[in-house]
């Protein structure tokens, strides 16, 4: 798919897309659950059907309905030999420890950039947990064998907190009160609240000492049947902030601005850049001051998807913004540091890469080119919003990358009165 975004002006009010953090740690949570679940505002992104998909073949029976899915389960029953993680890569860190669950050999598999994506971390500790592995190299596919036996761990946090999410979880549905996971390292550590969150709806409540030492205590009583309520994605936001930041004025809608997902943190940067900011209720109305954006810096070690949002942020910036967190790039749906410098350099904006530091020079206007998604759908969106402010129009091939997160994405440009051809 090639999307051909046009220079906009965009106005008016959108409402922002269901959170794929928040929905597929739900769908973990419901497949943990002996009983039933009400998943209100599911998200239906790749990602998110990677995940339906994932607890229906580990047991549960998933029936969809208009703004919400019931789901049913006993826990994790595995139907077959092999569950398929799609390209979610916290899909494949937290369900790989809550299969695991069962005895039953199982298989998982991914695809796309998932296959070439690090594992390593279940090599080194599903052995200590009693759970048979075998892999191909710490890459997919990953054949295990349960069941999980809780022990005593400490875990690397610096590669990724997925990992850690999934172990939280099986541990929790495990009953492992008399252990404990001790972690160092942690990188987003936003997105260990956000999974403790649901945990705690859930009635799992796990306690941590500085997010180094994680330990846990007995369920406690719920209902057998449970509601659950998606929040809006601050990450999939990004774009439509950024967006009214540098050719709006828009209003966001749908965002809970005391979220624990770690992208929250766009409203920093995007203060620091000078967008003028109203915040009412769960609306934001952003756009720019009269005298324009300016440079910022920003820290995004602890929530590395902004990366892409603010770099087209910063483009359209005075002066040099600095990003901190490049390490935290290699391993996403591409090596992001350098797709971002590439793709950027076809439209007239020089990235530097410094060691941990990301060196954005900001132009009054963005060339028009053509640019590739490099399939990674944060890029395709980055390049998408960047677009309103170009010389003239910006394709964007192998577009169909915003299906991972975002499938709505141009729809929502157009809807804002972005002039869009898909084709």
């Amino acid at each position: 798919m090639r999307a051909i975004v046009y220079p906009s002006k965009i106005s008016g009010s959108q409402v922002a897309p269901a959170s794929k953090s928040s929905m597929q740690r739900a769908c973990a949570a419901a497949l943990l659950h002996h009983g039933q679940t009400r998943i209100v505002n599911p998200g239906h992104s790749n990602d998110d059907l990677a995940a339906i998909d994932v607890i229906q073949n580990l047991g549960a029976i998933v029936t969809k309905h208009t703004g919400h899915l019931q789901i049913s389960s006993k826990g994790v029953c595995p139907i077959g030999p092999e569950m398929n993680c799609g390209e979610s890569g916290l899909g494949i860190r937290m369900f790989t420890p809550i299969a695991a669950l069962s005895s039953q050999s199982i298989t998982i598999q991914g695809k796309g950039s998932l296959v070439r994506r690090p594992m390593h971390f279940f090599d080194d500790i599903f052995p200590s947990l009693s759970i048979q592995i075998q892999s191909n190299n710490g890459l997919l596919p990953i054949t295990i064998q349960g069941p999980l036996k809780a022990a005593n761990i400490t875990v690397d946090g610096s590669l990724s907190s997925q990992f850690l999410t999934g172990l939280l979880m099986a541990y929790a549905a495990a009953g492992a009160f008399d252990y404990t996971i001790k972690v160092n390292q942690l990188k987003s550590k936003p997105y260990i609240d956000l999974t403790l969150d649901v945990l705690k709806h859930f009635g799992w409540i796990v306690k941590h000492v500085n997010h180094e030492q994680f330990t846990f205590t007995p369920r406690v009583p719920v209902s057998e049947t449970i509601e659950y309520r998606v929040e809006g994605d601050w990450s999939g936001a990004a774009f439509l902030l950024v967006a009214g930041a540098i050719a709006g004025p828009i209003t966001v809608k749908g965002l809970q601005i005391n979220s624990t997902q770690a992208d929250r943190a766009v409203m920093t940067a995007l203060a620091s850049a000078n967008a003028s900011i109203v915040i009412d209720q769960d609306e934001i109305t952003i756009g720019a001051k009269e005298e324009g954006l300016n440079a910022f810096e920003f820290d995004a070690t602890d929530c590395p998807d902004l990366f892409p949002p603010l770099v087209a942020l910063a483009s359209l910036c005075k002066g040099t913004s600095l990003i901190k967190g490049v390490s935290r790039l290699a391993h996403k749906e591409s090596d992001r540091g350098l797709t971002l410098q590439t793709e950027f350099a076809k439209l007239g904006v020089t990235i530097l890469l410094e060691g941990d530091v990301m060196k954005i020079q900001g132009v009054a206007i963005i060339q028009a080119n053509t640019v590739f998604s490099q399939h990674d759908h944060r890029i395709a969106m980055a390049c998408g919003v960047a677009a309103l402010r170009a010389s003239g129009p910006i394709e964007i091939t192998e577009a169909e990358a915003i299906n991972k997160s975002y499938t709505d994405f141009f729809d929502h440009l157009e809807h804002l009165g972005a002039k869009v051809d898909i084709q």
